[in-house]
């Protein structure tokens, strides 16, 4: 790995900023020096994308024995600080409500415990599901002794996918839209797990086998916000309120409204149930099993928010496609230092900043022999935390 890659990561763990003031605080904390030339050879960087991932995937499997039995992947957006869309950055749906504005959409594949392993960038207005299988192949074909089941949400549930994942032979958990199914299976769902808690059943469908669970707790919450969606679409239909859009009206003509009973009575027989959809028979994965997997979705989530608020991954400034890409691999590195740190010590990246931040540096230099003795401290705090085995290891401070 390129010597500037790894700074300009590292800068960004310390405190994220543009790539012209990461050059001054590398001076300015660290001594290294580098000119604003680098702007020409920060495009360069996307050349290493490939040894970087590979070495991400070694350090998972040797540093934190991760399995590799699943992996976890889904999708997110970023947004550049301009209004000017091209074929690469353009508007999509923005899952920073930043709709008006353009961006790029990456798709991120993680571990079970959501150490970062692989990702690509997309064009703005790619469709999220359309995202998956070249990320999953790419991943498959770079380490080819690997077969991992694919867990993603609900996003990603679309018949033309997952056919293409079942050609592939590559098995599946992702998230099911209940809402979508005939109300002859809603039906049979509600009554099989009859309002039972913690009640699981599998289902066929035609996205493979359907797993569902009810919980009282999701009921509850559920039944307190359809509750007042109803109670809404009442008092439009009430007042025939035609420019209001709202959940649970349909229109009749161009001048009546009225409530749509058929979605209101699914809706209902489906509080507190939540599907699961797999190729893989019961005999292999246990309905527990698949539940289980599915819910480890939030360590890609809670990868995201790294990227996106520890390191401030966006807005982007960038404007060409190369130097955008180079953006996103100097945050990948960073942030698999982070999940590094995280996984290693068990302290976020702020708690870390905090304890790094309060070390101060004296330098004496003996006036005879001109040797420079460099005292840091405090010590105490920062060694009594999880910490120490890594400073010992890249020794940051003397001991």
């Amino acid at each position: 790995m390129p010597r500037l890659l790894l700074d300009l990561a590292i800068i960004r763990l310390i405190e994220p900023a543009s790539k012209l003031r990461s050059i001054e605080l590398l001076q300015h904390y660290f001594g290294i020096q580098y000119s604003q030339r680098i702007y020409r050879n920060i495009p360069k960087l996307t050349s290493y994308k490939t040894d970087i991932e590979r070495c991400a995937y070694n350090v998972a499997q040797k540093k934190f024995k991760e399995p590799f039995y699943f992996v976890l992947y889904d999708v997110t957006t970023l947004y550049f600080e301009s209004f000017k869309a091209d074929d690469f950055k353009n508007q999509g749906f923005s899952k920073d409500n930043k709709s008006q504005q353009p961006q790029i959409v990456i798709g991120l594949l993680v571990t079970q415990s959501g150490f970062p392993l692989s990702y690509e960038v997309f064009a703005g207005n790619t469709f999220e599901g359309k995202t998956m299988l070249p990320v999953v192949e790419r991943f498959i074909a770079g380490h080819p002794q690997v077969k991992p089941i694919i867990v993603a949400d609900a996003a990603m549930l679309d018949e033309q996918r997952l056919t293409e994942l079942r050609e592939k032979k590559i098995s599946y958990i992702v998230g099911a839209r209940l809402a979508n199914a005939n109300m002859e299976l809603v039906k049979r769902i509600h009554d099989t797990l009859n309002g039972k808690n913690g009640t699981m059943a599998r289902f066929s469908s035609i996205h493979g086998d359907l797993i569902c669970d009810f919980s009282t707790k999701r009921y509850k919450k559920e039944l307190n916000d359809f509750n007042k969606l109803v109670q809404k679409a009442d008092e439009l239909v009430a007042k025939q309120s035609l420019k209001v859009r709202a959940k649970f009206i349909r229109k009749v003509t161009k001048e009546k409204i009225e409530l749509n009973t058929a979605l209101i009575e699914k809706r209902r027989l489906l509080l507190g149930i939540k599907g699961y959809c797999t190729d893989l028979p019961e005999q292999q994965l246990s309905n527990e099993l698949v539940i289980s997997r599915y819910h480890q979705l939030w360590h890609v989530e809670q990868s995201f928010r790294m990227s996106k608020f520890d390191l401030q991954t966006r807005p982007i400034y960038h404007q060409k496609h190369e130097a955008i890409k180079a953006h996103i691999l100097i945050c990948f590195v960073a942030l698999i230092v982070e999940k590094y740190l995280d996984l290693t010590t068990k302290l976020s990246l702020r708690e870390i900043r905090f304890l790094v931040m309060n070390i101060t540096e004296t330098h004496t230099q003996d006036r005879v022999t001109k040797e420079t003795f460099t005292f840091r401290s405090p010590t105490k705090d920062i060694l009594e935390t999880s910490l120490a085995k890594l400073i010992s290891k890249w020794k940051l401070i003397p001991h």
